[in-house]
């Protein structure tokens, strides 16, 4: 096992830095409009009506500060800062504060909205590059978005976050979903799932009791409310009291949860919260291995009631597959986490790695071919969950495996 492991270490090191950051430096680089190509098909082909997002280029933004975290060449400094400018110039709402959530292609806005699934990501991405650069604009803007985000979406009867706010962070109307294939309910595990990694990175550089109250706060949501306790799936939607609203989950979320409620409670040194978790995320891991992971080595995208109902592999909860196997193995022992780890690393090199145009394919048909209508680049396909998953990676192989 040490050995297949460590071996591994090389090859993630080689991917992540050699085939997988350099697209991002290159090919999806926007050098007519600024920033980053909105969307870009499977063979690179850009289409200039498709909107640039605040999800996107927040992800861009912490992706390369991690990346120069951890090997902090010119290349991704450059990056960085060219994410920040865009991010800090375009997305801001200089009126009432906040991002909004859409532009054009020459970054006029499209979309005024504040939805707090967005300002939870351009939270993780300043305090990314707070932590990169030591930039104290970003660090500010980090604080300001925080309150931001607590005086207007936070629900103080019921606990928890709104999902969407107009531009002005008046309540949204009917239609307040993060996005077309949402349900429309006041609350969603997908919401809180980004805020508590958000605050979480927040609470790594500013350590301020009311970011450690809501971390807790948002913890014991899940505990109590978003993870269906008897399955250890989380359910998807919830109305304002958090009655459940939704019947399916997806496996990306439920290995990502596993990990990032760990990551959360380890910040907080919250021995207590810590001996509650854990369980729970070695449980979570346990149920998506047994339910989700194929012969392939794939995980499965969507399932209900303990089956599947879209065997698709989509990419980002292979990425997340990787992390949250891992830390269960680290937290158990148990080989067969690391195992399953490897599985899915090696289903990533052999179907999802594009090795003509580079980056991978957005999913993966359970006939086994990549979905060619699928872009390679656009509002919700970045860099972070793959850049995420290597670094995390290299950091708990490293820390298992340590050079003598």
């Amino acid at each position: 096992m040490k050995t297949t492991l460590e071996k591994t270490i090389t090859e993630v090191s080689n991917h992540l830095f050699e085939h997988y950051l350099p697209f991002w430096c290159g090919p999806a680089l926007d050098r007519e409009n600024g920033g980053w190509m909105a969307w870009l098909s499977n063979d690179l082909k850009p289409d200039r009506s498709q909107p640039k997002g605040l999800i996107v280029n927040s992800r861009i933004l912490w992706a390369f500060s991690a990346a120069h975290r951890v090997r902090p060449l010119p290349v991704y400094a450059e990056m960085a800062d060219r994410a920040f400018d865009f991010v800090m110039n375009k997305f801001w709402d200089a009126n009432h504060g906040g991002a909004f959530w859409r532009l054009d292609d020459k970054g006029q806005v499209l979309d005024d909205s504040k939805k707090t699934y967005g300002q939870a990501f351009y939270i993780y991405a300043l305090t990314e590059y707070f932590r990169a650069f030591g930039s104290a604009t970003a660090l500010e803007r980090a604080k300001v978005l925080f309150e931001l985000i607590e005086r207007h979406a936070h629900d103080a009867k019921f606990g928890g976050y709104l999902e969407v706010c107009k531009r002005d962070w008046s309540e949204a109307g009917a239609d307040a979903r993060l996005s077309e294939k949402d349900l429309t309910e006041k609350k969603s595990m997908n919401n809180h799932l980004h805020v508590l990694e958000a605050y979480t990175n927040l609470y790594h550089v500013w350590a301020e009791p009311r970011v450690a109250e809501r971390l807790r706060e948002l913890l014991e949501i899940f505990l109590k409310h978003i993870l269906d306790a008897p399955t250890k799936h989380l359910h998807h939607f919830f109305n304002e009291q958090w009655q459940v609203r939704s019947d399916t989950y997806t496996f990306g979320h439920d290995i990502e949860a596993s990990w990032l409620l760990c990551e959360a409670a380890e910040a907080l040194a919250d021995a207590e919260l810590l001996s509650r978790v854990r369980p729970v995320a070695m449980a979570i891991a346990e149920v998506a291995l047994r339910e989700g992971i194929g012969t392939d080595g794939g995980l499965a995208y969507e399932g209900r009631a303990g089956q599947i109902i879209d065997a698709g592999r989509e990419c980002w909860p292979q990425a997340e597959a990787l992390v949250g196997f891992l830390n269960a193995y680290e937290l158990s022992g148990d080989k067969k986490f690391a195992t399953a780890a490897q599985q899915v690393w090696n289903y990533i090199g052999q179907h999802l790695v594009d090795r003509v145009h580079g980056e991978w394919f957005w999913r993966i048909n359970p006939e086994g071919q990549p979905a060619a209508q699928l872009p390679k680049v656009s509002e919700w396909k970045g860099p972070y969950h793959a850049t995420r998953a290597c670094l995390e990676i290299l950091r708990r192989l490293e820390k298992l495996f340590p050079k003598n």
